[in-house]
């Protein structure tokens, strides 16, 4: 037996150039998607468009647009609600993009490598 097949066996015959090929691949995949996601522009919104704030993926806030109407100087409180949930929203929208695009979402981690790197 050599030593890279009893490397290979220790393994469970894991191929390690088509594990290493796999990890360029995905590395590849993961920086398409933050590039994509760094150029996508999402709008928070709150009070029924009231307040917007664009944002891009890559958390560079674009714009806030207040509507005339909720700019009351005697309910200042209101309108400060209003922007934080519209950056909330903004936020949350940028977060579901990430998870959706992200290449390693729903794959397996250490349990799936048959406890190679010590897991169950």
């Amino acid at each position: 037996m050599t030593e890279e097949h009893g490397i290979a066996a220790g393994l469970g015959g894991l191929d390690l150039n088509s594990l290493l090929s796999a990890a360029q691949d995905m590395q590849t995949q993961m920086v398409e998607s933050q590039r994509a996601l760094a150029e996508m522009v999402v709008e928070g919104q709150s009070g029924g468009g009231a307040v917007t704030i664009a944002v891009t993926g890559g958390l560079e806030f674009r714009s806030v647009s207040i509507a005339d109407e909720v700019v009351d100087p005697d309910d200042v409180t209101m309108l400060e609600d209003l922007v934080l949930a519209a950056l909330r929203d903004a936020i949350a929208q940028v977060n579901a993009a990430q998870a959706e695009s992200n290449p390693l979402a729903g794959l397996p981690m250490a349990g799936g490598l048959g406890g190679l790197l010590g897991g169950a």
